[in-house]
């Protein structure tokens, strides 16, 4: 996995990077473990525009990811590392003793031929391999990890990704998760070893809005630059905010107000998630 940087032949290419793709073995995924994906141009069942600036894109189709890990005790290769357009984790297609085929997500340091295996039980403390949290160790990276037994895997998905169990009480491990945030989570419930690859995702440069698009991400236009009548924050000569705090169009305040409401879930939240410390400008 790496990271490839273009000669600046136009304006777009100067700042644009892309990966290498080397780690990738194969081209086209398994036909038996992908459905067709239907865009909805962020409209709802009754065909109200939900989620702004969607539309467009590539064609994309969906790799049915195995995020349970509920076929146990039967060991499995890896066949090929692929590339899935919908996250930005790699896959790897495992094929079991049985003939059955299925997707999971790539950890680092996994490749073709290597052997991994699900269980209830304790096996190796192997990248790749599945168990539940009770018999991983304290200070063990884990990724894909459940919320509820049997719900599938809900949390550290995404590229370079990982949680670390930092103690065992009772029947709950303590959990910190990629955000800092310690969690109380069920002993019960799986998670698979190691960190998720494709660490090197987040510093991609897209460099121009072309590739944007590609993604199924429309333009989007900032509030001051609108009308009065489109948005609180439009209207008023020169470059001016319209005179109040940032907003959403509807007059939310997008700052600094909390919204998240009181869950039935917040007793296994042990410590919040920390904000980011600001640098002191000289």
């Amino acid at each position: 996995m790496g990271i490839k940087k273009f000669k600046p032949t136009t304006p777009t290419r100067r700042w644009g990077s892309s990966h290498t793709f080397e780690e990738i073995t194969t081209s086209k995924p398994e036909r038996s473990l992908v459905v067709t994906k239907k865009g909805k141009g962020g409209r709802n069942c009754y065909g109200r525009i939900t989620i702004r600036r969607r539309g467009g894109g590539h064609k994309q189709k969906i790799r049915i990811i195995d995020f349970k890990r509920d076929k146990y005790d039967m060991p499995a290769k890896v066949v090929s590392i692929e590339y899935d357009p919908n996250r930005s984790a790699r896959i790897a297609l495992l094929e079991y003793t049985d003939g059955e085929r299925r997707y999971i997500i790539a950890p680092i340091g996994i490749g073709v031929n290597d052997e991994v295996v699900s269980s209830r039980h304790r096996i190796e403390i192997k990248a790749g391999n599945a168990m539940p949290l009770r018999d991983v160790p304290p200070g063990t990276p884990i990724f894909n990890i459940e919320l509820m037994p049997g719900g599938g895997g809900k949390i550290a998905r995404t590229a370079g990704g990982l949680a670390i169990i930092m103690a065992k009480e009772g029947v709950h491990a303590h959990v910190k998760l990629p955000s800092s945030e310690i969690r109380l989570i069920k002993l019960d419930c799986m998670a698979t070893v190691g960190q998720v690859g494709n660490v090197e995702h987040d510093a991609i440069s897209i460099g121009k809005a072309g590739r944007t698009r590609h993604m199924g991400r429309r333009p989007r236009v900032r509030g001051v630059a609108m009308n009065p009548h489109d948005h609180p924050m439009g209207g008023g000569e020169g470059k001016s905010s319209g005179g109040r705090h940032p907003c959403s169009p509807w007059g939310m305040i997008a700052k600094g107000l909390k919204t998240r409401k009181t869950k039935p879930s917040d007793r296994f939240i042990l410590k919040r998630r920390q904000k980011k410390a600001k640098t002191a400008t000289a």
